[in-house]
């Protein structure tokens, strides 16, 4: 529309809720509609009325709703009205006060005889984007044409006012640029408004409208001679489409809406934004890693303004699940609905077509037979043709060529496709098939997932692997004076563990027990320890190896394999590397192994006498590396131990760890890394003696948490000695000069080392 329209109806809209710059924000109903019309013309004004919608009570008596039946409509005069209004209709039902709205429009338009044309005027976007095709859409209501096109009244003014900030603009301000007269103390100003969820009064929204029919006056009158074309429009449908990888997104047109129901289309999101218009094929579903909707989307709008509106419908229903809607950026559109597959711009080349997706299809299926199955011939009901036979169907197929199981086909009308959702789960072959109704950019999404990249990344590789062989690799023939138990109980406990040891306990290095955990920071069944000598570590793995372990929290027994390694290799293991050994013996034979020395023999000259390590490959090239210090000393240098810890002395080196597997001291929270510590200790240690320490509670670990916070071994005593642990009371505990080791782990006491 280019030309001046003949008449321009002067509309507000107000809701049972928040007013202003907040209407519609807050989802509620429409309750009243007021409306002055303009002749353009003539510069006249018509009447001004009021249509009012009160929605029927549950608790009417029978007598009151065979009064008032349903969409009636009461006409009223003048002075009974005190909004002011020369005319006040009421309703029932949304429903009815659109048509209604629209035949009285009608009606007036035909007898004032000027003209045929005409077109709504409101004060802003939200009356008509935000409040009445909400709304109509979510209760599946028929908007009536006149309510698709309407003129801003901000905007036109801002064609004379340059200067004029849209967001603060509203009729007063408009009125006071226009030097119109205004009364001040009646007009209701809603920026001056203390709540700005205030609802709308009655007189104020008359008072609005004639306000704006002035203004509109005004602008028609001299010196502006304002033409009213070019309105804005509301779009119909939503318009399916492609978009490529190289076209440009602005990021300040794009939302996330999350929480969407799973069979949600890209349909339904149009509708839950309906009012505001989305870009052609801006609705894009996302998917998982296993190539499923997850409940999410990303919807591309036609500007600024319409996202800016779209984020106010924050927490709003779409069904019984309320939608959350975010700020995205065009990058992340642009990798759920680009593509760069001319076969696919192809297939969906095609306008109004409905897409279905079908899932589980066997490898070696065929167009003939996906044809086959939407139109078998047995009778005329059951079929729903394909649109464009064979080039109707695109299989998913990896880049080597290899069919997924995926399938999209095109169908020419809803019809048709409803009547092809019937069959899901049908058989074709020997697999049942899944139907889902899709979009175009589900078709690109998947497309770019399964030809570019798995659907399940792989893993990284280890960063030990990486580094350079020299700085972290140990050599070979370190002394093997270390034991790693494997399969453990995931219930045991380091009381158990000692138990597990019997006399060898004895010969462990003070804090000497490490527990490996997994990414979830729960046991996995391995356990390093430091023992005082290679003798007793490879006289404790022939005698103990693949004995059973009971728990104390657990019945079940275990049988635990024992074997030899150097306090190199459980370092190196520990920190996420992995070693591979050459068993060498009269018969030559080489295998790969798990990282770590194979079970003990029973002679000693039947262990393998050496190891041999894979090189990693070169990180950098020689030309660089001479620029770079060596990646190990980057990445592993030791920093101290920050104060406040009382598991190890301020002066013991900690290394940073790379891997979920990680070492932790005895009774240490397993939220910390530890290197093993070093054998020497810079300072004394001491012992208390606690008697009657109970074995009902978390042992090491409660005896720890006292300690907590306290270096000094004065300090540590005396907070050992007023700490209740596992009992209800107790005396003084003596300060005694033993070995620093964990002793008589069986007996009715703990003697526990600090350091």
């Amino acid at each position: 529309m280019t030309a001046q329209v003949d008449y321009l109806a002067v509309l507000l809209a107000a809701t049972s809720g928040a007013s202003g710059e907040l209407l519609g924000s807050d989802e509620k109903e429409l309750v009243r509609l007021v409306w002055q019309l303009v002749d353009v013309k003539n510069k006249k004004l018509g009447k001004l009325n009021e249509l009012l919608i009160k929605p029927d009570l549950a608790d009417l008596t029978e007598e009151k709703e065979e009064e008032e039946e349903d969409d009636v409509v009461e006409e009223h005069e003048e002075e009974e009205n005190r909004s002011g209004a020369d005319s006040v209709s009421t309703t029932t039902s949304v429903d009815t006060a659109l048509n209604l709205f629209h035949l009285h429009l009608t009606n007036e338009v035909n007898s004032a005889g000027a003209g045929t044309s005409v077109c709504l005027c409101t004060d802003g976007q939200l009356h008509i984007r935000q409040v009445i095709h909400p709304e109509a859409a979510s209760k599946n209501i028929l908007v009536p044409d006149c309510f698709y096109s309407f003129f801003d009244l901000r905007k036109e003014f801002k064609k004379h006012f340059t200067t004029s900030d849209l967001k603060v603009l509203n009729a007063l301000v408009m009125a006071e640029s226009l030097s119109l007269p205004v009364d001040g103390s009646n007009m209701w100003d809603p920026s001056a408004s203390e709540d700005p969820s205030a609802v709308l009064p009655a007189e104020a929204a008359v008072q609005q409208v004639q306000l704006m029919a002035s203004i509109v006056l005004a602008l028609l009158s001299d010196p502006f001679n304002h033409t009213f074309s070019n309105p804005e429009r509301v779009s119909e449908k939503f318009e399916s489409g492609t978009c490529s990888k190289m076209e440009k997104v602005c990021d300040n047109t794009v939302i996330r809406a999350r929480g969407l129901p799973w069979q949600s289309s890209d349909q339904d999101i149009a509708r839950f934004f309906r009012g505001l218009n989305i870009a052609k094929g801006g609705a894009a579903l996302c998917l998982n890693a296993q190539g499923r909707r997850n409940g999410e989307a990303l919807v591309r709008f036609v500007s600024e303004e319409h996202r800016d509106l779209a984020l106010q419908r924050h927490k709003h229903h779409m069904g019984n699940r309320y939608i959350e809607v975010y700020k995205a950026t065009g990058e992340d559109f642009l990798k759920i609905a680009g593509g760069t597959s001319n076969e696919v711009a192809m297939f969906l080349s095609r306008e109004d077509q409905i897409i279905v997706r079908m899932r589980g299809l066997p490898f070696t299926a065929t167009p003939e037979q996906v044809l086959a199955f939407f139109c078998p011939g047995d009778g005329v009901k059951e079929m729903c043709p394909v649109s464009g036979g064979k080039d109707g169907i695109l299989f998913v197929r990896y880049p080597d060529g290899r069919p997924t199981g995926d399938a999209f086909v095109l169908f020419a009308c809803e019809e048709h496709a409803q009547c092809a959702l019937k069959k899901h789960k049908e058989i074709l072959g020997k697999r049942y098939i899944e139907l889902f109704k899709s979009t175009a950019a589900e078709v690109q999404q998947v497309l770019n997932r399964y030809s570019s990249a798995p659907l399940i990344p792989i893993a990284p590789a280890p960063l030990v692997s990486m580094l350079p062989t020299m700085s972290l690799l140990p050599p070979p023939g370190s002394v093997r004076d270390c034991l790693r138990l494997r399969g453990l109980p995931y219930t045991a406990s380091i009381e158990d563990i000692l138990t597990f040891l019997g006399e060898f306990t004895h010969d462990i290095r003070p804090h000497g027990v490490h527990m490996v955990l997994n990414q979830q920071g729960r046991p996995s069944g391995d356990c390093f320890i430091q023992m005082t000598s290679a003798e007793r570590a490879l006289q404790a793995s022939q005698r103990l190896h693949k004995h059973m372990m009971s728990s104390q929290r657990s019945a079940n027994s275990r049988y635990v394999e024992v074997f030899p390694c150097s306090a190199e290799e459980m370092g190196l293991v520990l920190m996420g590397g992995s070693l591979s050994h050459t068993h060498t013996h009269t018969h030559t034979r080489s295998r790969s192994g798990t990282g770590l020395s194979p079970p003990p023999c029973k002679s000693r000259r039947l262990s393998p006498p050496s190891y041999s390590f894979t090189p990693a490959p070169a990180v950098l090239p020689t030309e660089a590396a001479a620029l770079y210090p060596p990646i190990g000393q980057m990445l592993l240098t030791p920093r101290p131990l920050p104060p406040g810890h009382a598991y190890y002395p301020a002066s013991a080196q900690l290394y940073m760890n790379y891997t979920a597997y990680y070492p932790s001291p005895p009774g240490s929270p397993t939220t910390l890394g530890f290197f093993p510590s070093p054998s020497s200790l810079s300072s004394p240690g001491g012992l208390v003696r606690m008697p009657g320490l109970t074995y009902n509670g978390n042992g090491v670990k409660d005896l720890i948490s006292a300690m907590q916070g306290y270096q000094g071994p004065a300090e540590s005593v005396s907070l050992l000695s007023s700490s209740l642990i596992g009992q209800s009371s107790g005396g003084e505990a003596p300060l005694m000069s033993l070995p620093a080791l964990v002793t008589k782990p069986g007996a009715q006491y703990l003697d526990l080392t600090l350091l």
